[in-house]
């Protein structure tokens, strides 16, 4: 019989991982050890489907120094908006930040380091991340200051360049349901950025709508398995803002 014998980092891995109930009382337990410098990935499309209680609490934490990746900045009094505000973020890496005056504020003033990626390219890179894939070419971005300084191959006659993966000390991701083993499902609009996000991160905090028993899940329903979440609680109070609201004008009787 062969016993195997793990160093303390690979046993509290293997720990970690086989730990059936990944529950934590609230965010301020859920966000403890997010550090001043640190790299941060926060899920969601818009203002659809972000962490909103983290977020809350990483403004109230007060860390600064950030390297936030998220697909967007949110808008000036909500989403990562709060934590621009505060001089929280350092850097920001983002696909779309057209809906936050703060952020063209301290991006023109030199005062925000900006990475602008393609929405495709930041969704593949967090993926690849996540995946454990280094590097991907991908023809998004080649001819433009994007593919400024990286290497370019030709594949089927068409230029790519070398995008590489995007990892993560902490991964914050919102669902619409999870269970306390971590599996989470996620809703609609939601499922963009946060299911590739939990992969990628160092340790992967979710927060839920719903949280529910292990086995309570339909298994062909769960978009994130648990063995990519370290920390799960159920949010309270969300508001689910809407950038630009939009509505039919009601019918004329005439």
């Amino acid at each position: 019989m062969t016993t195997t014998i793990y160093s303390n980092k690979a046993a509290r891995k293997t720990e970690k991982a086989m730990a059936l109930d990944k529950t934590v009382s609230g965010v301020e337990a859920a966000c403890q050890g997010i550090e001043d410098g640190m790299t941060v990935m926060l899920g969601g499309f818009g203002l659809c489907g972000i962490p909103e209680c983290s977020i809350g609490e990483l403004a109230r934490l007060g860390v600064k120094d950030l390297t936030c990746i998220s697909n967007n900045a949110g808008v000036d009094d909500f989403g990562l908006g709060l934590l621009l505000k505060a001089r929280q973020i350092r850097k920001m890496i983002a696909s779309y930040v057209g809906e936050n005056d703060e952020f063209e504020r301290q991006m023109l003033s030199g005062e925000l380091d900006v990475d602008l990626i393609p929405q495709g390219s930041l969704a593949e890179r967090c993926r690849a991340g996540g995946a454990g894939i280094p590097a991907f070419f991908t023809p998004a971005g080649f001819g433009t200051e994007i593919a400024e300084g990286k290497e370019v191959r030709e594949f089927d006659g068409k230029p790519h360049i070398l995008e590489s993966a995007l990892t993560a000390d902490f991964a914050i991701v919102k669902a619409w349901k999870g269970d306390t083993a971590g599996n989470l499902i996620f809703k609609a609009t939601a499922k963009n950025f946060n299911p590739a996000m939990a992969m990628a991160g160092g340790i992967t905090i979710a927060e839920v709508e719903e949280l529910v028993p292990a086995g309570a899940l339909d298994p062909n329903q769960i978009h994130t398995p648990g063995i990519f979440v370290q920390r799960i609680f159920q949010g309270t109070h969300y508001e689910r803002r809407i950038e630009q609201r939009t509505i039919s004008t009601a019918p004329s009787n005439k």
